[in-house]
C-alpha cells in the first residue's frame, strides 16, 4: 500500500486535525458521516496511513502495521518537543503509596472521565451518545458498533455505516473449527473439539466464567494475524445456555447477536444488551483492565495477549466483579429481610453491612463525585420497561437510603451509585440470573474500548511503559530530607 493516498487526502486530514485541535475539550469537531463513507477500514486508512501491506486485511489486525510517520505521530512529536517540560502536577508520597491514584500519566484517546459529568466517549457524554449514535430501532438504545466507529474515527456514524460494521464483525467473528465443532457436538463426538473449545473444556466445571473467558481468548491468540505479521518482519467462554451451543445469527447486530447466543431473544433484552455493551465499552485509561491492556500492549504483545491480561484484571473483586457482588448483596438482603422492606429496615441492613467492615457494593467511585450517568441511563431503561419489578423498586429505595448514610459515615468521597448498582437487577429481570457471569458481559463490552485504544497506541507509536518504582526506605529518606 502506498504511504499516503493523495495530496488531497493529506490536505483534508490536516484541516480536520486543525479543527480537532482548536476545539479540544468540546465536541464541536465531531462529524456525522455521509452515507458514501460506509467502510470503516477505508476511513481508518485515511486517518492513519499504512506503511506497508501485511498478511491480513482484517480491520483491527491490519491497522497494527500503522505508519510511523502519520500526521498524528507528528502532532504528538510536536507536542513533546514544544511542551515536553510542562508540569501536569506534583507527585506526592500519597500517590506513590496509594497505587498512583490521581497521577496524570497516560495518553488515552478514546474516552475521558470527568469527576462531575462521568465518562465522555470522544467528547460525547452518555446522554449525547444515546441521542446521536444510530440505534437498531427508532428511539432505541445506541448500537455498540456505532460507538466503536466513534472511538476509532472520532466521528458519529450513520445507520448504514453501523449496519455495515455489524456485518463485518459477524463475518470476522468465526472461531476456528466452530462449524465443525457444532456438528461434532450434535453427534456427541466431543473428543474432536477444536483447540479453542478444548482449552475451555479442559477447565474444571467450577472454574469462574472469567477464567473460562480469559482461557478462550488466549487459545484464540494462536491465530493472531498481528503475531504472524510480526514474525514475518513487520516493524515494531464458554457461552453455553443449559449445556448447549447457540450458533450466531448474522442478521443481528453485535449486542443483539451476543444476547441471542446466550439464549435471550426478548426484544427488550436485545435493547438492554445494546445499552449495556455501549456504556461499559470504555472508561478512560487508568482503571485496572484498560491500564493493563495498555501496559501489556506497550511491549508489542498482540491484542489477544493484551486483552487476556485485561480480563484477568477485570476479574478482580475490586474491579469487574463488583456487578456480581451487587446482585448477591441485594439477594442476601431480600433473603434476610424479605421483599417488602421498609425504609427503616433497609437503613438497618446498610448500617449492619458497614459496621461489619464491608462496603455497600455499587456505591462510590475512585474518580466520580456525582451519580454515575451509566447508572442513570439504566434507571431510565428500568422506568421504561420494568417499573413495577420488586428488585428495581428496591434499587430505587437504596438510591434514597444509601447516600445519606455514607455521607454521615464521613469516610466516602462519593456516596452516589455507580454503574454496577443497577446492571445486575436488569439482567436478572430478563432471565440472566447467573451473577458469576456478569463480569463476562463487562469484558465483552470492554473489548470495544480496549481494542480501539490499542489501535491508537500503535498509531501514535507510544513507547514501552516503564514507570519508576522506589523502596519504602528511599521514600522515607526522601520525605525526611524534603521536610
Amino acid at each position: 500500500m502506498v504511504l499516503f493516498r493523495s495530496v488531497a487526502a493529506l490536505s483534508k486530514l490536516r484541516s480536520r486535525l486543525a479543527q480537532q485541535s482548536s476545539s479540544l475539550g468540546s465536541i464541536r469537531w465531531l462529524q456525522v458521516q455521509s452515507a458514501s463513507d460506509l467502510d470503516l477500514h477505508s476511513q481508518l486508512k485515511e486517518l492513519i496511513p499504512e506503511q506497508q501491506s501485511v498478511a491480513s486485511n482484517v480491520v483491527v489486525e491490519t491497522l497494527f502495521s500503522i505508519c510511523s510517520l502519520s500526521l498524528f505521530q507528528e502532532r504528538l512529536k510536536k507536542l513533546k518537543s514544544d511542551h515536553g517540560k510542562v508540569q501536569l502536577g506534583n507527585i506526592t508520597a500519597d500517590m506513590v503509596i496509594g497505587g498512583m491514584r490521581g497521577m496524570t500519566g497516560l495518553l488515552w484517546e478514546t474516552s475521558l472521565l470527568d469527576p462531575d459529568e462521568g465518562i465522555r466517549f470522544r467528547g460525547l457524554s452518555i446522554p449525547e451518545c444515546q441521542k446521536l449514535l444510530p440505534s437498531a430501532k427508532a428511539g432505541g438504545e445506541p448500537l455498540p458498533e456505532g460507538l466503536l466507529w466513534l472511538l476509532l474515527t472520532g466521528k458519529v456514524p450513520n445507520k448504514e455505516q453501523a449496519d455495515g460494521l455489524s456485518a463485518e464483525l459477524c463475518n470476522r467473528a468465526k472461531i476456528p473449527g466452530f462449524v465443525t465443532y457444532l456438528f461434532l457436538v450434535s453427534c456427541s463426538h466431543s473428543l474432536a473439539h477444536n483447540h479453542v473449545f478444548k482449552a475451555i473444556d479442559a477447565l474444571p466445571v467450577a472454574a469462574h466464567p472469567m477464567t473460562q473467558f480469559a482461557t478462550g481468548v488466549m487459545a484464540l491468540q494462536v491465530d493472531s494475524e498481528f503475531q504472524k505479521a510480526y514474525e514475518k518482519g513487520m516493524p515494531k467462554a464458554k457461552i453455553y445456555k443449559d449445556g448447549g451451543i447457540i450458533p450466531p445469527d448474522n442478521s443481528l447486530d453485535y449486542a443483539a447477536n451476543f444476547s441471542h447466543m446466550l439464549g435471550f431473544d426478548d426484544p427488550k433484552m436485545l435493547e438492554l444488551m445494546r445499552l449495556y455493551v455501549t456504556i461499559h465499552s470504555d472508561h478512560e485509561g487508568g482503571n485496572v483492565s484498560a491500564h493493563t491492556a495498555h501496559l501489556v500492549g506497550s511491549a508489542l504483545s498482540d491484542p489477544y495477549l493484551s486483552f487476556a491480561a485485561a480480563l484477568n484484571g477485570l476479574a478482580g473483586p475490586l474491579h469487574g466483579l463488583a456487578n456480581q457482588e451487587v446482585l448477591l448483596w441485594i439477594e442476601s438482603l431480600v433473603k434476610e429481610v424479605g421483599e417488602d422492606i421498609t425504609t427503616d429496615q433497609l437503613k438497618d441492613y446498610v448500617w449492619k453491612t458497614l459496621k461489619s467492615g464491608k462496603v455497600v457494593p455499587g456505591y462510590g467511585h475512585g474518580v466520580l463525585r456525582k451519580t454515575d450517568p451509566r447508572y442513570t441511563c439504566q434507571r431510565e431503561f428500568a422506568l421504561k420497561h420494568l417499573p413495577d419489578d420488586p428488585l428495581f423498586k428496591l434499587v430505587s429505595k437504596l438510591y434514597e437510603v444509601v447516600p445519606p448514610i455514607l455521607t454521615e459515615l464521613g469516610k466516602v468521597k462519593n456516596p452516589w451509585p455507580n454503574v454496577d448498582a443497577h446492571s445486575g437487577v436488569l439482567l436478572k429481570y430478563f432471565g440472566l440470573s447467573e451473577a458469576r457471569y456478569f463480569t463476562v458481559l463487562f469484558g465483552v463490552s470492554r473489548s470495544i474500548g480496549i481494542g480501539s485504544q490499542l489501535i491508537w497506541d500503535r498509531a501514535l507509536g507510544l513507547p514501552l511503559e516503564r514507570p519508576k518504582s522506589v523502596t519504602m526506605d528511599w521514600l522515607e529518606s526522601y520525605c525526611k530530607k524534603a521536610a
